[in-house]
């Protein structure tokens, strides 16, 4: 019989959120799913009988080491105020609240900090060993890989190292129980043949490897390999992208629109990158940026004397961008007099600076950008019909990011990884609620605001930890979801209806709001043993917020 004790699995059932009017279900900040036991059986027998049992047994292990990976990640979050071993156990809970298999552990020595461990524990319940004995009859070799490999995933995450667990007795062979045992991977005779059921296999991976190739050869048939800097997938950005490719081969006019954010001069650039003239300069220019008396001399250059202050002659930015691409941005900001002097250089080819009479020829390909509505800015005399109907020969609608919500995985990913090498900071990646919550938002900023939060996300989130919504927003986000939680007699209960339930006993306990966000407070601290960010967590808050109303409480005190 054990001697180890579980701690109260409350504070893990509180991590679960049923949301289904959204159709999703939480753990803490990662998305789960709820499925038949006999759909996960049928796959199980499928893998099996295709690819036979080695086969399937490395897939299933890999698949369970990873759901391990992922609950250990959440093990450091929670119960950082208790020891280690409070603070482990909540893999094997966690593994019980998942609905795999009963553990009762029967020994556990383990040492963070040098590297031992030694775990045993009893299965009850095994849904593996029930599933397999279930479609093959009793076998004589164990047979619950994905939990084997969640044991393993789960400890050799919490220890930072490979921890390899064995199942040394199984009920599928006829017993009772399931025995496990796990240590270092070292310590085992057989690691070698054991720890190959935990690696990609070889030839999987170059049939996968092949698909792969196959894949990006089509691709390269299709279109082009897109820019690094120009990242999506979207049916939207894929039409954009389509058309700037078709432009890039002729010498068109091309005109962005778009909001503000969403990448016009990234795609402006790719057009360049694509077309003959990449060897050429790019030039970009934002009009909105430039004083209405300076634009001219800027666009077309200036002579020396055309007006006071000018004591040199200067080439403008056509004449720069000459052999390449000019870029203008926010075109619809140009006065009129200037807007007259591009329409020669569209028709003609030719420009004078300012106070010269000399005729330059150029060859320029212009690209435009606007995010008003120009066909509304020629009705209102602020754009001039003529160079309108000249810049609208091929326009290009870009899409804002909220039509974008596919794209949005990928950006993020890779300004991940630039931002992290910015500020020489490793993250494990971003939590499925906070990309949910990514995906859910509006993007007013579009690109441009993505970026500044995926920034101040990896600046925020402590080193090697994973992004999470409190790192992200400045203020919490709602899903809008209905939500249901487990309590403690193990019922889904409706959220709203205990909240409900609270409010009527609180008001008849006659307790008043100051005092009852005071209780809570506390609460929340006392929980977390002084840990502030924790207990933030536990009221659902970020942490500026809690030492907000904690100051808040000292000042009135």
């Amino acid at each position: 019989m054990s001697t180890i004790q579980y701690p109260q699995d409350r504070d893990l059932r509180s991590l679960v959120r049923f949301c289904a009017d959204k159709g999703m279900i939480w753990l803490d900040e990662n998305r789960m799913i709820l499925m038949h036991g006999a759909a996960l059986s049928a796959l199980r027998k499928e893998l099996i009988d295709s690819l036979g049992i080695d086969q399937a047994r490395r897939i299933l292990t890999r698949m369970g080491y990873a759901s391990g990976a992922c609950d250990a990640e959440l093990a450091r979050k929670v119960r950082t105020d208790k020891c280690v071993q409070d603070s482990f156990v909540v893999g094997p809970q966690l593994h019980m609240l998942e609905g795999s298999v009963l553990v009762t552990p029967v020994s556990l020595e383990m040492d963070v900090e040098a590297g031992k461990f030694y775990g045993e524990f009893l299965w009850d319940n095994s849904y593996e060993a029930e599933a397999h004995v279930g479609e093959y009859g009793h076998t004589d070799h164990p047979v619950c890989w994905m939990q084997i490999g969640y044991a393993s995933g789960f400890t050799s995450a919490f220890m930072g190292r490979f921890i390899l667990f064995k199942e040394v007795a199984c009920a599928a062979t006829g017993l009772n129980q399931c025995r496990i045992v796990g240590k270092p991977v070292e310590e085992w005779p057989d690691a070698a043949e054991e720890a190959s059921y935990f690696e990609a296999d070889s030839i999987l991976s170059h049939m996968l490897e092949l698909r792969g190739q196959v894949d990006a050869l089509r691709a390269t048939l299709e279109y082009r390999q897109q820019p690094q800097n120009l990242i999506g997938s979207s049916a939207g950005f894929r039409h954009a992208y389509s058309l700037i490719g078709k432009a890039a081969a002729t010498q068109v006019t091309v005109l962005l629109l778009g909001e503000t954010g969403v990448g016009k001069e990234r795609f402006a650039r790719a057009l360049h990158d694509m077309s003959r003239r990449a060897a050429g300069p790019f030039v970009a220019v934002n009009c909105a940026a430039l004083p209405h008396e300076l634009i001219e001399s800027e666009l077309f250059g200036v002579e020396k004397g055309a007006f006071t202050g000018a004591h040199a002659s200067r080439s403008g930015k056509f004449e720069r961008a000459d052999g390449g691409t000019l870029f203008l941005d926010e075109i619809g900001e140009l006065p009129l007099a200037a807007q007259a002097k591009l329409l020669r250089v569209l028709q003609e080819g030719e420009i004078e600076r300012l106070g010269d009479e000399r005729v330059r020829k150029i060859n320029v390909r212009l690209v435009a950008a606007t995010n008003v509505d120009l066909q509304s800015a020629v009705r209102a005399g602020r754009f001039r019909s003529d160079l309108f109907y000249r810049l609208n020969v091929y326009p290009v609608k870009i899409p804002p990011l909220r039509e974008r919500t596919a794209d949005i995985q990928p950006l993020v990913e890779s300004m991940l990884q630039r931002f992290g090498a910015l500020h020489d900071k490793r993250v494990a990646g971003i939590t499925d609620k906070a990309l949910r919550a990514l995906k859910n938002y509006a993007w007013p900023g579009n690109i441009r605001e993505l970026e500044n939060i995926i920034e101040r996300g990896v600046i925020l989130t402590p080193q090697n930890d994973w992004i999470e919504i409190e790192h992200l927003f400045t203020e919490p986000q709602d899903f809008g979801a209905i939500q249901h939680i487990i309590d403690d007699a193990g019922s889904l209960a409706d959220a709203e209806c205990v909240i409900e339930s609270l409010c009527l006993r609180i008001i008849d306990a006659g307790i008043g709001l100051d005092r009852l966000e005071d209780a809570l407070i506390q609460h929340a601290v006392k929980e977390s043993r002084g840990n502030l960010s924790g207990a933030a967590r536990m009221l659902g808050i970020t942490r500026p917020q809690l030492n907000y109303r904690l100051k808040k409480k000292e000042s009135s005190g």
